[in-house]
């Protein structure tokens, strides 16, 4: 997976990749620069954060924003590394748009990661080691279940998260990438249930609300609860 994904981020530097979509393209030209301009505003605060030993695993202190930005980081990790996984080798009876799709929603989450990871510079955490052993990836039904899970968590996370953050740009960044996970998770449940992209009445475990029309929202401690099962790094969360 390793050699796949360095793979992956040489094919990111070529700008032909991209010229196929433009929404993509504007996207990650988009992430880019504003990664330059978060990482102008870390770089004042990155010698007092404090994160421990990497060993000792990952430290979330949700004391001010960045604490907020490396939770984002951390669940864009564990995204990104799903669909890199699942694009490499798809299920045998992915249709070819499927795949295609699947590539896409890889490139997306890639981005987000790489945004979060260039913008914190050295006050980001470090890389977290994945545990995918209870998603069957030769099956699609596995791997759709897997990617709803991972979207619908995403969301409420990036939704619970928003009152946390103090700092307008950051809300607004935020925003931004919410409103694309929001649309990996629509089209991911078409895909299972062609017509229920915008039924939220299964949602209501993570707070959605159907008849107001508002997603689900949850907050760090219940979001990183549901999520541990797919990360073997330890992460320690202070100051919630």
């Amino acid at each position: 997976m390793k050699n796949n994904e360095l793979e992956i981020k040489d094919e990111l530097k070529e700008k032909s990749l991209f010229n196929g979509s433009l929404g993509r393209r504007s996207f990650l030209q988009f992430a880019g620069a504003s990664a330059a301009g978060m990482a102008l505003v870390a770089a004042g605060c990155k010698k007092d954060r404090g994160y421990p030993d990497m060993n000792a695993g990952a430290t979330l202190d949700f004391k001010d924003d960045f604490g907020v930005l490396n939770y984002a980081y951390a669940l864009e990790q564990l995204e990104a590394a799903f669909y890199v996984k699942v694009a490499s080798a798809p299920p045998s009876s992915f249709t070819a748009a499927q795949k295609a799709y699947f590539q896409d929603i890889q490139f997306h989450e890639i981005a987000h990661r790489e945004f979060f990871k260039n913008a914190l510079s050295t006050a980001a955490i470090g890389s977290l080691e994945v545990d995918f052993s209870s998603i069957d990836f030769t099956s699609a039904t596995s791997v759709l279940g897997a990617a709803m899970t991972f979207e619908d968590l995403g969301v409420a996370a990036y939704n619970g998260a928003g009152v946390r953050i103090k700092t307008d740009a950051y809300l607004v960044l935020a925003g931004k990438i919410v409103s694309v996970e929001a649309r990996h998770a629509a089209y991911i449940r078409d895909i299972i249930s062609n017509g229920s992209f915008a039924d939220l009445n299964s949602l209501t475990a993570l707070g959605a609300n159907n008849a107001a029309g508002l997603d689900g929202a949850l907050t760090p401690d219940k979001v990183l609860a549901a999520a541990g099962k797919y990360i073997k790094t330890k992460i320690n969360v202070i100051n919630l």
